[in-house]
């Protein structure tokens, strides 16, 4: 098991930015893809931001394109998502996870292990 953590969470006021951060204390995420995914109330979880392992590039979803951007420090073994001009339609519970095998885009049921998720409140 990865046993990955995500940080960073918290409430802020529309239009402010957050950072989130993905660390695994027990494997390299440099070898993984990284996947971020956010689950909002009675809304099925959707996915955010897929990073390869290899070239580090990112797709992201239509709906944070441009607002959010994906970084990997990978002397702290952490996976950044920096989150600006948060919406209320931001607001959920943003998780990380690792897939190992395959190339960006990468399906939900494909990635292995998962973080426990951070609470995101953007309102008012």
């Amino acid at each position: 098991q990865v046993h990955l953590a995500e940080s960073g969470g918290g409430l802020v006021q529309p239009g402010g930015s957050l950072r989130l951060s993905c660390t695994s204390s027990r494997v390299t995420l440099r070898l993984y893809n990284i996947g971020w995914f956010r689950q909002a109330p009675g809304k099925q979880r959707e996915g955010v931001s897929c990073t390869g392992s290899g070239d580090d590039s990112t797709d992201y979803a239509d709906s944070v394109k441009g607002r959010f951007t994906v970084s990997r420090d990978n002397a702290e073994n952490t996976v950044y998502l920096q989150m600006n001009d948060l919406k209320p339609e931001d607001t959920a519970v943003y998780y990380c996870a690792t897939e190992g095998y395959l190339k960006c885009p990468i399906p939900q049921y494909e990635y292995d292990d998962w973080g426990q998720g951070t609470q995101v409140t953007v309102s008012s």
